[in-house]
């Protein structure tokens, strides 16, 4: 039996000759008709075959990648900055090993097979996905490009109408779907990749805009007792502030639209409070801005959101009628436009130092509805006693006085009147002002012992006036040898 198999092989095998199909059990090179990603690696080495298939997946590796965002901005990569590899090398043994394995039929069935028919074995790559990402993160804020809604802004001839431009947004997918691009459908060369990205309109329309024709809320008050440095506070404060149109349902931040509180934000040094002082600080008087547009929302019965009231009275707006900020503290005013429309605010200051805040809408309350709001004083105390405070960081001479102020709580009620008549009254927040002294502060520097024992026993007496007194003479003594700061009285920030 033996014998006779393997007379059938030979017979078998000089057939496969005779009909052109010649089979070898160990080829040393590859078969005809072998390709790899379109490469013809036929009559080669498996050894070679690699070497020439690496060689073409570096030249991959270094193509330049030009990822295109919908804003514009374009930037380059390569391939292998973003961690390309090949991950199935193991085909160049596949395809060295092609028609030489399983028995005689196999061997020549796949003999056949590729006489009609190349064989194409796909190079399959891979990339870091966290350097795909990064890719996206390391320019999202060039990729996303905020809507800018259409808006109103008062010129020469009057409010008008500015147009909205679109936004953009970079899909959440956006760096998975560059992936699978690559990994799928890159064409493996030089290519300029679009950046998945959606285009969000902007709000509002001219049509809408040009509605907003009724004051719906104003305020006034006056500042016509402050210093030039206030002055300049109170107008660059009401400057920042103009001009912002709310959506509904657009929450508004005073305190965003203020900062930063420095020199090249337009500020100046002026009367603040800290701690029961009145002292220098950048945007000194900004407050009595956000309380004016505060009394402006309220009548335009707007959503208050964040309001603090100060730590002592002002005398701008009745008691619990203020709404402070302070940086420091994070102290804001918000508020939301709660109406069916967008709203506009104006803001300005007059020669006669005068600052007011109209708020524009569409004013669909009843004409005979008449909103106001009236302060009620809870409880007062008045300080009865003097303070000082001694600053070495001062030199003897510097004298400081702060008025003094009540101690007060009070509440802001809103009224509605229908036809003259009360219809309702509601209280809408309380405020508590800490009492405080009339409250010297004095400087106390100096490398002199007379004077600085003059100093102290001018103090020791309590008296404020004898203090600055004995300050101012010692300054005087001292006139010939420094410039010594004049007494300066502070009135409210």
């Amino acid at each position: 039996m033996k014998k006779l198999g393997l007379i059938i092989m030979t017979i078998l095998a000089c057939f496969f000759v005779v009909n052109g199909v010649v089979l070898q059990t160990h080829a040393s090179t590859i078969s005809k008709g072998i390709y790899i990603d379109g490469m013809d690696i036929s009559g080669m080495t498996a050894e070679k075959a690699k070497q020439v298939i690496t060689d073409e997946v570096n030249t991959w590796s270094e193509s330049v990648l030009t990822f295109k965002g919908a804003t514009g901005i374009e930037y380059e990569v390569h391939p292998s900055d973003l961690g390309m590899t090949w991950t199935n090398s193991e085909i160049v043994e596949e395809a060295a090993g092609f028609g030489s394995s399983g028995n005689v039929w196999q061997r020549y069935k796949a003999a056949k097979d590729i006489e009609l028919e190349n064989i194409n074995y796909k190079i399959e790559l891979a990339f870091d996905k966290n350097k795909v990402n990064d890719l996206i993160d390391s320019h999202i804020d060039e990729l996303n490009q905020e809507a800018v809604n259409y808006q109103l802004e008062k010129t020469a001839n009057g409010i008008e109408v500015t147009k909205g431009q679109e936004g953009v947004v970079v899909d959440p997918n956006a760096a998975d779907k560059i992936y699978d691009y690559l990994v799928n459908s890159w064409s493996r060369g030089d290519e300029v990749i679009d950046i998945p990205s959606t285009v969000s309109e902007p709000m509002g329309s001219s049509e809408e805009l040009t509605q907003l024709s009724d004051i719906i809320g104003t305020y006034t008050t006056e500042y016509k007792k402050s210093s030039a440095a206030r002055v300049k506070n109170v107008e660059n404060g009401c400057r920042l502030i103009t001009g912002a149109t709310l959506y509904p349902g657009e929450q508004f931040s005073v305190l965003k639209h203020l900062v930063p509180f420095n020199a090249e934000n337009g500020y100046e040094l002026a009367g603040s409070y800290m701690n029961g002082l009145v002292v220098d600080t950048f945007g000194g008087g900004i407050c009595q801005v956000s309380s004016t547009l505060y009394n402006a929302v309220l009548l335009a019965e707007l959503q208050v959101d964040e309001r603090s009231n100060h730590s002592m009275i002002v005398d701008y707006v009745p008691a619990s009628g203020d709404a402070a900020i302070a940086e420091s503290s994070g102290k804001d005013f918000k508020f939301t436009n709660n109406k069916s429309y967008p709203i506009y605010i104006e803001g300005y200051t007059t020669a006669e130092k005068t600052i007011t805040f109209n708020i524009y809408g569409v004013e669909d309350r009843p004409s005979n509805r008449v909103v106001s709001f009236r302060s009620e004083v809870l409880e007062r105390t008045v300080a009865d006693y003097e303070s000082i405070v001694q600053d070495a960081g001062k030199p003897i001479g510097y004298t400081s006085i702060t008025s003094s102020h009540a101690g007060i709580k009070a509440k802001y009620i809103k009224v509605v009147t229908v036809d003259g008549v009360v219809e309702s009254e509601k209280d809408i927040n309380k405020s508590s002002y800490k009492m405080t002294p009339r409250t010297l502060v004095v400087g106390v520097g100096t490398d002199n012992p007379d004077e600085y024992n003059q100093i102290q026993a001018a103090i020791a007496t309590g008296s404020i006036d004898q203090t600055k007194a004995t300050a101012n003479a010692i300054a005087a003594q001292r006139a010939s040898a420094q410039s010594v700061p004049q007494t300066e009285v502070v009135g409210d920030p």
